[in-house]
């Protein structure tokens, strides 16, 4: 509705906006020696990280506010190249990657922001952040100095410049520095790679304020720049050991954790992540006594919603693949809701007594609602919803056909009767064997697996193989090939197997599911319900009910259930949901009749690891 404003009143109203933005400006950071320096006075960063792609846009303000509350100065976050470019050339800065709006809150809040923009992240995100269409050139080299990996850097970078430059410090926002790269002293030594990261940050206007590295005590040899800060990684209890060993390796530069690990992250199969907080407070304590800077990584850790985990697979005999869960709690001072845990209280009384000032009371906690039982009454089954086939002579990853994550099927027909091995090779990453739609087996790349026994009787036969990416490596040597499906032929009895239908199953959204029946249906297949509130609050759907699959509430993907656990339960924000009807579609490898779900008012994890 239109209102007539008077001219003085607009006057008014311009003054008091004009005002609130000088007020909002961030003086820069600069180095003088061994310290930060702001407005001519020493300066100590008191940093959290805070993935803003990990959190509800609804919620940004929520946990910025409890950030001041605790104390922070600052908050640190990554930008996950995967989740703006999803395609060459085609950007989303929307929603939750509109990273311009999220420096902006940070900024009227009167935070400073730590910017991490990669083009390598890890932080058990997919890939560590790298776009899955990268992995569909087989001649492109990520994170070096591929003429092709660098072109792809630079238009990523000028479009995040686009959004970011105007917000640096130098300019008046609120972003005080940038990282080259990230912890590439763990995965390789080329300076020129990192000079050429370094370049493409400044030519796409990120580079104005503070440039750092950031790497383990005995990796920053690998990247560290001449005229660029520093800092230096580390867990509880090796704070002393660490800045001793900065110290030495730059004695004339301020002294800073970039990532202080007060907390850990969950892997399938494994027990739940449960740190010492006492430990970390005390050792906080030190590190701000000393008068040195740093990033508590993480202050909340959020939710890898959808199919955005990654997965940790360094090399060497003993190491394995192990995909990170859909929670990403990392037994923060924030939970995965946002809620205060105790470790909050303890690091906000540390942070006022280092610092001599009190911080802003805590913002009330968003309440959270249970829901009862209800059941998902209708199925459809995956074979009735196979898109258009693509036939290949032999299998192909999911990037050769333009697919990004999810799942993908391969099929092909045999002749039987027989008995032999299938051998399907180096999975990426679960894979579920059927024969004629009956399941006969799987094969895991977390347990090292690689084939199978199988019969047929006599007759042909069709073999349907169900792949999962169940997350990209986000760290160690094998980043390098982040293909996902079939990479390997596969072979039935030693005989290579030819000619395959491949059904690729992005899972995008459950609107293009059909099929629906009240009628039980075996083998893989959606099931769908619905739960009505009067209120929006958040809850955590309880899964319990599922072997291994994801769920969609309302259209959004919440993100991957299995049922070795840890993680028993889902994150459902309110802002996701509506008031009255919502609508639950869980895919599920195995069949349930009727299946259930609840709504908990706390997250459900197992406290054993359970690999099987």
């Amino acid at each position: 509705m239109l209102r007539r404003v008077s001219l003085s009143a607009c006057f008014a109203l311009a003054l008091v906006a004009g005002m609130a933005a000088r007020a909002a400006t961030i003086e820069p950071v600069t180095i003088a020696g061994d310290h930060f320096v702001r407005a001519g006075k020493p300066y100590q960063i008191i940093a959290g990280s805070m993935h803003f792609q990990r959190v509800p846009r609804a919620y940004w303000r929520d946990r910025l506010e409890k950030a001041r509350a605790m104390g922070l100065n600052t908050i640190t976050t990554y930008v996950f190249w995967n989740a703006v470019e999803p395609r060459p050339g085609h950007f989303d800065f929307k929603g939750r990657n509109d990273v311009a709006a999220f420096l902006r809150l940070a900024q009227a809040m009167g935070l400073n922001v730590i910017l991490r923009p990669g083009p390598y992240a890890c932080a058990e995100w997919e890939a560590g952040g790298l776009p899955a269409w990268l992995f569909a050139d087989p001649n492109l080299h990520v994170r070096t100095r591929d003429p092709a990996f660098l072109h792809a850097v630079d238009r990523y970078f000028d479009a995040l410049g686009r959004q970011v430059a105007p917000l640096m410090a130098s300019r008046g926002g609120p972003v005080i520095a940038v990282q080259v790269e990230n912890e590439y002293g763990s995965y390789g030594n080329d300076r020129r790679y990192m000079e050429d990261i370094r370049q493409a940050l400044k030519k796409a206007g990120m580079g104005s304020d503070i440039l750092f590295t950031s790497d383990g005590p005995g990796e920053l040899k690998n990247d560290a720049m001449p005229g660029v800060l520093a800092v230096v990684n580390f867990a509880p209890g090796e704070a002393r050991k660490a800045f001793a060993e900065l110290a030495a390796f730059r004695p004339r530069q301020p002294r800073m954790a970039g990532e202080y690990w007060a907390g850990w992250f969950d892997q399938w199969g494994g027990a739940h992540a449960q740190t010492d907080t006492s430990t970390q407070a005390k050792e906080l304590a030190w590190i701000l006594g000393q008068g040195d800077s740093v990033n508590i990584y993480m202050f909340e850790g959020g939710t890898s919603f959808g199919f955005m985990n990654g997965a940790n697979f360094q090399g060497g005999p003993a190491d394995h693949y192990a995909p990170q869960t859909t929670s990403y709690d990392y037994d923060a001072a924030l939970d995965e809701g946002g809620r205060p845990r105790r470790k909050f209280m303890l690091f906000r009384d540390v942070i006022e007594r280092a610092t001599d000032k009190t911080p802003p009371p805590l913002p009330p906690a968003l309440p959270r609602m249970r829901l009862p039982i209800f059941t998902l009454t209708q199925s459809a089954s995956l074979w009735s919803n196979l898109p258009a086939p693509v036939h290949v002579d032999l299998p192909k990853p999911m990037e050769h056909f333009g697919q990004a994550y999810g799942y993908i099927l391969y099929r092909t027909r045999l002749d039987g009767p027989h008995h032999g091995q299938l051998y399907l090779g180096d999975v990426r990453d679960y894979a579920a064997v059927y024969i004629d739609r009956q399941r006969v087996g799987t094969v895991d790349r977390r347990l090292k697996q690689v084939a199978l026994d199988i019969d047929t009787g006599p007759g042909r036969h069709t073999l349907d193989v169900l792949v999962e990416n169940t997350g990209r490596i986000n760290y160690g040597p094998h980043l390098a090939d982040g293909r996902a499906g079939l990479v390997d032929p596969v072979m039935f009895d030693g005989r290579v197997l030819h000619g395959w239908d491949v059904y690729p199953l992005p899972m995008r959204s459950p609107r293009q599911i059909h099929g629906w029946s009240t009628v039980p249906v075996t083998g893989p297949a959606f099931h769908r319900g619905w739960f009505d509130v009067t209120q929006r609050l958040d809850t955590f759907l309880d899964v319990r009910a599922f072997g291994k699959g994801f769920a969609w509430v309302n259209g959004h993907n919440l993100g991957r259930i299995w049922s070795i656990g840890p993680q028993h339960s889902l994150y459902l924000p309110a802002p996701w949901m509506r008031r009255g009807r919502n609508d639950v579609v869980v895919f599920d490898l195995r069949s349930d009749v009727r299946p259930t779900l609840r709504g908990l008012d706390t997250p459900l994890w197992s406290t054993q690891a359970r690999r099987k």
